[in-house]
């Protein structure tokens, strides 16, 4: 099977921060690949803005050293990098002070009729500041757009602060905040599943639910962004962002159309009716943990407090928490989300699970009889099982198993399965927001997020430590089993 590759209209990008991990590991892989696909037109140009002093020709041995670092060789043969390399020119410029501007105005130039795209992989405290400066310098055309990276705000307030800035110098209509985990394949085969087939929605309710399941889980520690993240843990690192868009996609009603604001205004629906968790009930619905020495990948790693340098700190690395959406179609399902670093696995994952037949009409010596379950997973390897009981093959009576019905991309698409970001960049230069959070969106999740940020500030207790290379702190464990229920581990039904 091939994929079908719809060139885009003729664009100037630039990237500030292009010197950082972001522009290196993604940005930079991810354009290649779609000027290696055909789907960037000749003439469209990369312009790297940073602090850092370089000439043109240092940007672009600095961008081939990035493309050999993260694009295995083969895909890397013949003429492509040189003439990908070619499209790439740098300007060197403070983005905090006033000067400057000019070299990036002619840089620029010309080019005022085209796309034009500033998207800034830089720290959130350069949001408001860099739009400001483009404003003033009259950089910003009628076609331009501006992609802003997560985290937009600590907390509802400051959230609101960086949106008026924004807002001030780009309509909402040209601003692209960004979730990498929206561009996933299989995130948008979520809405696929729903709403191109007939066999889920009609089940897809409290009636049939049982409950979700949210799992996104880390090897990795926090490595060299201890200090950003002492400030942010994974509550507003992973929860208040990646995952709860994925609720939302899962809870939406259907839209009207698959038009971003038909999407979105749904996803917005689902945010508003999350029932909040505060001080009252926050210390049954949530659990914060913080990792510990142990073992990851084989080998011993630090605590979080050895990576910080700290003899102590509130911050969690880990989130379980219960989740409950108070509408017609889900009232009374819950839904689990769990994220955290050095766990034993690299995983995001969906699992709904069905409730169980209302009675068997097979005698013991069949076994017991599991729940359906679907498990939509995004990382590592994207695909889709859906759990079934089944006849175990072979004379000698009825014997159910529990297997599923495997479809794993990787196998059933015989095409390389692009990187989230390619998808989100160029959509960006297509005006497709589908993809991208509204700001009502992000200020909802703060909403419902703050509350749970108070509750924890107002609590003496410190995160439960759990040993790396675990699935967390055991109160995690008793969060769900409480409920009757249990967590769904790969590998397990």
């Amino acid at each position: 099977m091939t994929t079908r590759i719809i060139p885009v209209d003729i664009f100037d990008l630039a990237v500030f921060g292009a010197t950082g991990d972001l522009a290196q590991r993604k940005l930079l892989p991810a354009l290649f690949h779609r000027d290696l696909a055909g789907q960037i037109p000749p003439g469209a140009r990369i312009i790297g803005v940073s602090r850092r002093a370089m000439t043109d020709a240092e940007f672009i041995a600095f961008a081939k050293a990035a493309l050999e670092a993260h694009i295995p060789a083969e895909e890397r043969k013949g003429g492509e990098v040189e003439a990908f390399l070619k499209r790439l020119s740098y300007v060197t410029l403070d983005a905090t002070q006033d000067q400057g501007w000019d070299a990036l105005a002619k840089a620029l130039k010309p080019g005022e009729d085209r796309i034009r795209v500033f998207y800034l992989a830089t720290s959130p405290d350069l949001f408001g500041p860099i739009c400001d400066r483009l404003g003033k310098n009259k950089l910003v055309t009628p076609k331009s757009r501006v992609v802003i990276e997560k985290p937009l705000g600590k907390d509802l307030e400051s959230a609101r602060a960086v949106n008026d800035s924004i807002g001030k110098v780009f309509p909402e209509s040209s601003v692209y905040r960004i979730d990498h985990y929206l561009g996933k394949e299989t995130v948008q085969n979520l809405l696929a599943l729903r709403f191109a087939n007939a066999l889920f929605e009609p089940i897809w309710n409290s009636a049939h639910v049982d409950h979700v399941q949210i799992t996104v889980a880390e090897t990795l520690g926090v490595e060299g962004r201890a200090g950003y993240y002492d400030t942010a843990g994974a509550l507003r690192d992973m929860v208040q962002n990646h995952m709860l868009q994925l609720l939302c996609l899962v809870a939406i009603e259907p839209p009207t159309s698959i038009a971003a604001d038909a999407l979105r205004d749904e996803k917005l629906k689902v945010l508003k009716s999350l029932k909040p968790v505060v001080a009252h009930n926050g210390a049954n619905n949530t659990v914060r943990g913080q990792y510990r020495a142990g073992a990851s990948a084989g080998g011993a790693v630090p605590g979080y407090l050895d990576e910080l340098g700290s003899p102590s700190s509130k911050t969690e690395t880990f989130v379980a928490l219960k989740a409950e959406i108070g509408n017609w179609r889900w009232n009374g399902v819950p839904f689990y989300l769990r994220t955290g670093k050095r766990l034993p696995d690299r995983l995001s994952e969906i699992v709904v699970t069905f409730r169980p037949i209302p009675y068997s009409v097979f005698d013991d010596s069949a076994g017991p009889i599991e729940a359906n379950r679907l498990v939509i997973r995004l990382q590592p390897d994207e695909g889709v099982k859906l759990w079934l009981m089944i006849k175990d093959p072979g004379p000698g009576g009825m014997r159910l198993q529990h297997v599923p019905l495997d479809m794993s991309f990787a196998e059933a698409f015989s095409v390389r399965n692009p990187d989230a970001y390619e998808r989100l960049i160029l959509d960006v230069v297509r005006g497709n927001q589908t993809l991208f959070m509204r700001r009502d969106e992000v200020e909802a999740a703060w909403t419902w997020i703050d509350p749970i940020l108070d509750a924890w500030a107002e609590s003496t207790d410190l995160p439960k430590p759990y040993t790396a290379g675990t699935w967390g702190p055991a109160a995690a464990v008793a969060l769900i089993e409480r409920d009757g229920r249990t967590w769904h581990e790969d590998g397990t039904s």
